[in-house]
């Protein structure tokens, strides 16, 4: 069974600018594509594709280093839209594909063998914000992704309109992606993979005051001033 992983790191997660610098944004988005991959090697999918806009040193080095267990990666640039570089993909398969985001660095082996082990030839893990994490088409030819915005909506719309169905697995550990600084929190809190142990490494941290019930996210700067 095939995995296809969407993968940016040039320019990767501004929205996570307040905290971090643009190299460390690519860092991180290089870790959390690691911590996917260890949790694909652990599972039932056998091959991975990985499409990114440009394949970077540390990219290649990556898929080596995870390729060398029984899962075979491969990599393949495309500098188009996501939906088009997607759909001409999906249109060659004949057999079962799982489109996994590369920044959901919680997603365990577990929850991704639940998730193909689906009957209905359609699953979707939506992300907590309605987009969709993970995408199971048990016929790719038959569907066509359509990302950006609420996609989670389209695409369960769209697997309606073409009778395909549907089910929708809901997991916290699939829905955790990381795009704003609030959900770098969850990533100190749950993480265990190499994107946590980064984090922790350029010392930002997180400070949780029990008498408040609060939780904070410090930087390095606001840790130093401490």
């Amino acid at each position: 069974m095939k995995a296809v992983i969407p993968f940016k790191q040039a320019g990767a997660k501004s929205r996570l600018g307040a905290v971090l610098s643009e190299n460390e944004r690519e860092e991180l988005a290089l870790c959390m594509l690691q911590d996917v991959l260890v949790a694909l090697a652990r599972s039932t999918i056998h091959e991975v594709e990985i499409i990114t806009t440009a394949a970077s040193a540390d990219l290649m080095a990556v898929t080596k280093q995870h390729g060398a267990s029984n899962m075979r990666i491969t990599v393949r640039e495309d500098r188009r839209d996501l939906n088009d570089a997607l759909n001409d993909l999906l249109a060659d398969e004949r057999e079962p594909v799982l489109v996994l985001m590369a920044d959901i660095p919680l997603a365990q082996p577990g929850t991704i063998n639940e998730i193909v082990a689906h009957p209905e030839e359609v699953v979707i893990a939506p992300g907590r914000k309605g987009g969709t994490n993970a995408l199971f088409l048990r016929n790719p030819s038959a569907f066509s992704v359509s990302y950006y915005g609420t996609s989670f909506l389209k695409h369960r719309e769209l697997a309606q309109r073409r009778h395909l169905s549907v089910a929708i697995h809901d997991s916290f550990l699939i829905s955790t992606d990381i795009d704003e600084v609030d959900d770098l929190i969850e990533l100190l809190i749950h993480g265990k993979g190499y994107s946590t142990a980064y984090l922790r490494h350029i010392g930002v941290q997180l400070l949780v005051d029990t008498q408040a019930k609060t939780r904070t996210l410090i930087t390095r700067s606001a840790a130093e001033e401490r």
